[in-house]
């Protein structure tokens, strides 16, 4: 067996999606993700901790970037500091990841305890935000209604963006998003 070939993290996370599409997340087990591209059990837990971090990771990598987004952007107001972070870190889902990323939602949507996971990772993402935002000096209730603001249209826009058809970028798709909300916002504002 080939063991030490470069790009091993990458060749499992690629085999891992294929073989929870092809026969889902539950029967797939860790020996055959690691056997379909020549490696060992041993191999697959030096760069993942379970089956689950093979769908999950780099979340930290893109809460921290948004962390930094937020942190980095010009003073504004709170709406303007989240379309700052939505704009920089749509960058990370170029149109090579769209693929990969509606296979992922697709193995997500069939296993409640990954749907699980998603939303824990959604909510520690607001958390994350409110936390930057009330850096920048943003009060309670603000900084968590644009975090929790930012997070929701990141996952209405990512939704729209993995659906079959959509050529748009993410950002693209987070800016009608965004306009989406603003026209709700002015709307129920409305006496």
């Amino acid at each position: 067996m080939v063991r030490w070939e470069p790009g091993a993290t990458d060749r499992l996370r690629v085999a891992a999606l294929e073989l929870y599409v092809e026969q889902g997340f539950e029967q797939t087990t860790v020996g055959e993700i690691a056997k379909s591209v020549g490696l060992t059990e041993r191999t697959f837990f030096r760069h993942f901790a379970d089956k689950k971090e093979v769908l999950f990771g780099g979340e930290e990598q893109l809460q921290q970037a948004f962390v930094t987004a937020i942190a980095d952007a010009p003073a504004g107001p709170p709406l303007e500091l989240i379309t700052t972070a939505l704009t920089e870190t749509a960058q990370y889902f170029g149109p090579e990841r769209r693929t990969w990323s509606r296979q992922r939602q697709q193995v997500i949507q069939a296993n409640q305890s990954l749907k699980e996971r998603e939303l824990l990772k959604l909510a520690g993402l607001a958390t994350a935000l409110a936390d930057a935002l009330r850096e920048r000096d943003i009060e309670d209730p603000a900084a968590t209604l644009a975090a929790e603001t930012c997070v929701t249209v990141f996952a209405v826009a990512f939704g729209q963006w993995i659906t079959d058809g959509e050529t748009r970028s993410l950002a693209e798709v987070e800016r009608d998003i965004l306009t989406e909300f603003r026209t709700l916002a002015l709307e129920t504002a409305e006496p």
